[in-house]
């Protein structure tokens, strides 16, 4: 998962334990440099004072009365016969005396092993030794993980004259040093293994603090609707980041609110405006024949004709059929236009919705209710109504279909009623289930398309549901949840 996926408090969560982790990095870090940096001043400083005990030494000896030897290079070797080894005991140190070009005069080793100091001093160790200002220089050389340092310096006489070179061999031993270091290294880990879980306990806590106040938010936009009244942001504690969101939330929320008003005024205006075209088209049917047939009849009309009684029975008969179907378009305008007004009652569905199935005289609808008595508080008439129309639009889904089949179901659930219509007719096309329950949409040659609209107005007005699920030449299957109470 990438890091821009994932959630802000998960985010802060691993940064601050980052954090945390960076800093117990460098600190050890810091702290094994400085270790070796102090080590290394130690070690330095020790071997200055090891080298300015051992000058003081010679210097004392070359001036005492007991040396009776002229103090000149030639005579190094008898100078320090066996003085050098009493002050090689003394420092505890390997001393070695060159003379001024280089070569080994006087040395402390001995013993079996070979020392590792040079018999003849190389030109660059001259070079350096007598260009330095203070003629003194420092060779330092690992050898098997050890770390030996030369010291280089002019031995001279009473009138500061170089007559020598001394040659200090120390060897460096930081095991101690190394073992206070991991002993350390070991309580510091302990340190940070402690702070590291408190830092995720801390981190888990304040990130989750931190982002309390954005999931508030959050929740709140994601059930923001709107076709429903949405409710403000109200939040006591939080930044003033966190406050200037919630108050263009709560912004957006007032202009959203009165932008739904105006928008569903527009659309109401809007389907009225259609609603009317459309009554005004289906009148105009009728009328048109109605028109015909009476300037027809005006013209052909004979009292003196033997067949006038029959005539004039056919063109009120057209006549009837025409006023009946504009009778019915305004009724159904009527019934779709005004809310239903409910008068509830306590009934037993099962029987209502029997009684709305006695109308029909096809052989092929099946009534299966799952219990004899469901009691209700519902509107008969709604109720019969709602039975009525899909029965109806299930009878017309049948037209073209051979083994007509049309069953009705009646059960309960818990505090809900549950009505199933099923149909094995030609189904609704995916193009037509989104319009199903519009105002003015059929697929029927004739009528109004207002049926299954006003079903699912008053279902909803009820707080019901109505769903469908069809598939094509295959059949539809209706479902209404009306609650009991």
């Amino acid at each position: 998962m990438k890091l821009k996926q994932l959630s802000l408090r998960i985010r802060i969560f691993l940064a601050m334990i980052l954090l945390v982790l960076l800093a117990s990095i460098l600190i050890a870090a810091v702290t094994i440099y400085q270790y070796k940096e102090q080590t290394s001043e130690y070690n330095k400083g020790r071997l200055d004072r090891k080298e300015a005990s051992v000058k003081a030494a010679i210097n004392f000896w070359l001036n005492s009365s007991q040396n009776s030897y002229p103090i000149v290079t030639e005579k190094l070797a008898a100078i320090f016969k066996d003085k050098i080894y009493e002050i090689s005991d003394i420092e505890n140190l390997e001393i070695n005396i060159y003379d001024l070009e280089g070569k080994l005069v006087k040395s402390s080793h001995s013993g079996f092993v070979k020392s590792d100091a040079p018999t003849k001093l190389s030109d660059t160790v001259l070079t350096k030794i007598a260009n330095n200002f203070k003629h003194h220089y420092v060779e330092t050389k690992i050898i098997k993980r050890n770390s030996f340092q030369s010291s280089y310096s002019y031995i001279t006489d009473n009138k500061f004259k170089p007559i020598g070179i001394l040659n200090l061999q120390y060897v460096q031993d930081n095991s101690v040093q190394d073992s206070d270091l991991i002993e350390f290294l070991y309580r510091l880990l302990m340190v940070y293994i402690l702070m590291f879980i408190v830092a995720i306990l801390l981190a888990y806590f304040i990130s989750s603090y931190i982002t309390r106040s954005i999931k508030a938010v959050t929740d709140k936009i994601q059930r923001t609707r709107l076709d429903e009244r949405n409710e403000k942001i109200i939040l006591k504690d939080a930044s003033s980041e966190i406050f200037t969101l919630v108050n263009a939330y709560n912004s957006m929320i007032d202009e959203l609110e009165e932008s739904a008003v105006k928008l569903a005024k527009g659309e109401r205006e809007q389907a009225w405006r259609e609603m009317a075209k459309q009554v005004a088209h289906e009148v105009k049917n009728p009328l048109t024949p109605m028109r015909l047939t009476v300037q027809s009849f005006q013209r052909k009309f004979d009292a003196n004709d033997p067949n006038i009684n029959d005539k004039i029975n056919e063109f009120s008969k057209t006549l009837i059929q025409q006023i009946d179907t504009m009778s019915s378009i305004a009724s159904a305008f009527s019934n779709f236009a005004k809310m239903p007004v409910q008068n509830s009652e306590k009934l037993n569905v099962v029987e209502v919705v029997k009684h709305a199935l006695d109308i029909f005289t096809e052989d092929y609808i099946s009534y299966f209710p799952k219990k004899k008595v469901i009691i209700a508080e519902l509107d008969k008439a709604q109720l019969i109504r709602i039975i009525t129309n899909l029965i109806k639009n299930a009878v017309h889904a049948l037209d073209e279909t051979e083994n007509k089949k049309i069953e009705v179901y009646v059960e309960e659930d818990n505090k809900s009623v549950i009505i199933k219509v099923a149909d094995n007719g030609k189904g609704i096309s995916d193009e037509d289930k989104i319009r199903v329950f519009e105002p003015k949409f059929t697929t029927k040659s004739s009528g109004m398309g207002l049926g299954l609209p006003m079903i699912k107005n008053i279902v909803e007005t009820y707080g019901g549901k109505i769903t469908f699920t069809s598939q094509i030449n295959k059949g539809t299957v209706f479902k209404i949840v009306l609650p009991k109470k």
